[in-house]
């Protein structure tokens, strides 16, 4: 009886293939986000509006057109998919024109289909959560625009392993599952490496592989917010601010003459602001050469207008200031008004957390909306415990209530 009724289960998915990779999906998508709501965002609360929505792009996009691109549509632009999936390895290392299309169907799957169709879908669902249902279809596509290139790496390094093995292995019926079941892992990974830090992502970018959840993992790896100056210790250092008439090329020039006296740029900010451009601009050089060309840029008859100063720059003292134990890596956003930066700095000097960078600009959403956006690392000098940790990332999450702000995301960065 048993036995039966196992057979009669495993019949379920090859009789019912649209239908279960649909069910797959849901249930799959769903749990995925209940499991980041919990362990990566360590709600207390679910939001399950927001589930709902995730658990509806499940259904709809990851199991019903999914399965109508893999079977139907990938079926009869490449009619021996099927048997070449069925094949004995060593048959299929024979077949090399079935090893071509499954190339071209992981090619049209990440080249095309992702980066045209999932992505754009996928970020319209994140922004529908974001504004409660009030997504805004133009800034959307244009911050994807943004971050394609970094969601289209991080995708190919976990999906084009899996991919070539669905498309190489799998017979029709299994393709969704199989990537549901990717997703599904790729869930649980970053949950696990994710569970002793904090973060507030009213997203799904942890359920699905994009340059923000992959940097998540290898932010843990990377040094913490890296200064040139300290860097590179054989060199010397100064910085060159500048302003004048807003004039194209002013940057080339500017660049050109620090290549040409053997200067080398690493941070910098360059920026229109009415009439005027401003430039402020790091510049590493070896100390026998760095009189030679703070002077030619001081000199130059075609820089003149910018007004170019050069301060130079020393390296902090170790025995002076205290080691970095750790770091806070935050960005928000949400709509424009008087005071915004004051009350965020506040609330990070309050905590006494150091401001290593800070970055400020202006958005303009579609409808003529002014977003204020911030970006800030800030590091820990002193060896805190779990509790005074979240109790400083807890603080800073009331900004998010009592700015208004549409988007907080807080990453907690140790050594």
């Amino acid at each position: 009886m048993v036995s039966a009724a196992w057979q009669a289960i495993r019949r379920i998915p090859v009789q019912y293939p649209l239908s279960f990779g649909v069910v797959i999906s849901t249930v799959k998508t769903s749990a995925s986000d209940l499991l980041v709501q919990k362990v990566v965002e360590r709600r207390e609360n679910i939001d399950w509006k927001r589930n709902g929505a995730f658990a509806l792009f499940g259904c709809f996009y990851l199991g019903g057109f999914q399965y109508f691109l893999y079977v139907p549509v990938f079926g009869r632009i490449f009619p021996n998919a099927a048997k070449f999936a069925a094949k004995p390895l060593r048959e299929k290392l024979k077949d090399i024109r079935g090893c071509m299309n499954v190339g071209s169907q992981v090619f049209l799957d990440q080249c095309v289909h992702h980066p045209l169709m999932y992505f754009p879908a996928f970020y319209l669902v994140k922004d529908f959560v974001a504004t409660n249902g009030n997504p805004d279809i133009s800034r959307v596509l244009s911050d994807y625009k943004k971050t394609m290139k970094e969601d289209l790496i991080a995708l190919w390094k976990v999906w084009v392993p899996s991919t070539l093995l669905n498309f190489a292995f799998m017979p029709m019926w299994a393709r969704i599952p199989w990537v549901a079941g990717t997703s599904a892992l790729w869930t649980c990974i970053l949950s696990a490496m994710r569970g002793a830090s904090v973060s507030d992502i009213p997203s799904i970018d942890a359920i699905h592989v994009t340059g923000a959840s992959f940097k998540i993992i290898e932010e843990g790896i990377e040094e913490i917010f890296p200064c040139p100056v300290e860097l590179d210790k054989d060199l010397s250092h100064f910085c060159i601010s500048a302003s004048g008439p807003d004039k194209t090329g002013w940057v080339a020039l500017v660049a050109d003459e620090v290549a040409k006296n053997g200067g080398n740029v690493t941070h910098s900010k360059m920026v229109r602001l009415g009439s005027e451009f401003i430039i402020l601009m790091h510049v590493a050089v070896a100390p026998e050469t760095k009189g030679d060309l703070m002077i030619a840029l001081r000199k130059s008859k075609e820089l003149a207008p910018l007004n170019i100063r050069c301060t130079s720059l020393n390296r902090r003292e170790t025995k002076k200031t205290a080691s970095v134990k750790g770091g806070y890596r935050i960005h928000c956003h949400g709509e424009d008004k008087p005071g915004m930066l004051a009350s965020i700095a506040k609330k990070v000097a309050n905590n006494k957390l150091s401001i290593e960078n800070i970055t400020t600009e202006i958005r303009v959403g579609k409808h003529g909306r002014r977003d204020f956006v911030v970006n800030i690392d800030c590091v820990l000098t002193d060896d805190l415990g779990v509790e005074r940790r979240e109790d400083i990332l807890n603080d800073l999450l009331f900004l998010k209530s009592d700015l208004s702000l549409d988007y907080m995301d807080i990453r907690l960065l140790q050594l």
